[in-house]
């Protein structure tokens, strides 16, 4: 039976380095869909790929439209039955020339609330041996926070809905100017990042509990994001970017049967440390 592949953030340049690898590792009848938030980048993105002699399929999904990624879900599941390998690589980017409490908002809007609705959404169409796969850009391990709020991280406990309660709540402290004294980091991306982390892990923990599932590994691909602009050797950059692609695709490819890396935190094929 042929697969069904989805990339989210799949015009972006890692999401372009993702699509990629992955078409060359599937097979010439498997389906492999580039979505975007942007219907005219997306365009772009699957004609560029098809004239390097890929052929991507395009499909429009915003994840901060709370319906967005059901109905894409139910297009997909209609069209090929469920799905096989889902890549979360969507995401907004800091502005660091924006104060944080004029970007919080929407950041945890795309990336921790557009994680939680493409779980919410997708979870049920896994189809048995399914791969997922939600990229991160760096920081998401406890010991970035202190102990006192660590416990509302606590992955064995806490469900989706009170992992976007804390985000919210994350959100009001950092607008609200109360951050710091409460103990979060400056950097707007670190508790984004643990957040999407105990995301994944509690998925994990809620698809252990269910019978039904089979050979389901999900884990978090830390990939850096490089950054195009940033100062240093290209070539260097480029190359960086080849490595953290090749990470997601080979969490995405896994082969049946693998028990490890699941419900992990990985860079570079290593699993790093959530919990402090």
């Amino acid at each position: 039976m042929s697969k069904t592949a989805i990339v989210t953030g799949g015009n972006g340049r890692l999401g372009l380095a993702v699509l990629r690898g992955l078409c060359r590792r599937l097979a010439a009848d498997d389906v492999v869909y580039l979505t975007a938030r942007d219907p005219e980048r997306g365009r772009a993105a699957v004609d560029r790929l098809r004239r390097e002699g890929f052929a991507p399929r395009l499909a429009a999904l915003d994840l901060c439209d709370p319906a967005g990624a059901e109905a894409l879900a139910d297009t997909v599941a209609a069209r090929h039955g469920g799905v096989d390998i889902l890549i979360g690589g969507a995401g907004a980017r800091i502005d660091l020339a924006t104060r944080n409490q004029d970007q919080v908002g929407a950041y945890v809007d795309t990336n921790n609330h557009g994680t939680r609705r493409l779980i919410e959404a997708f979870a049920p169409r896994l189809r048995d041996g399914a791969r997922f796969v939600c990229v991160v850009g760096d920081l998401g391990g406890l010991r970035h926070l202190p102990h006192r709020l660590r416990a509302r991280f606590d992955v064995d406990r806490v469900s989706l809905a009170d992992l976007s309660e804390v985000m919210d709540d994350y959100v009001r402290a950092v607008r609200e100017g109360r951050s710091a004294a409460e103990g979060w980091p400056a950097w707007i991306g670190v508790p984004s990042a643990i957040g999407t982390v105990a995301a994944v892990k509690v998925l994990a923990r809620e698809l252990a509990a269910d019978p039904a599932r089979r050979d389901i590994v999900v884990n978090v691909a830390c990939v850096g994001r490089p950054d195009p602009a940033a100062p240093g050797d290209a070539a260097a950059r480029e190359e960086a970017l080849e490595r953290a692609a090749a990470d997601v695709v080979w969490l995405a490819t896994l082969p049946a049967g693998t028990r490890t890396p699941h419900a992990e935190l990985v860079r570079e094929r290593t699993a790093l440390p959530f919990r402090a």
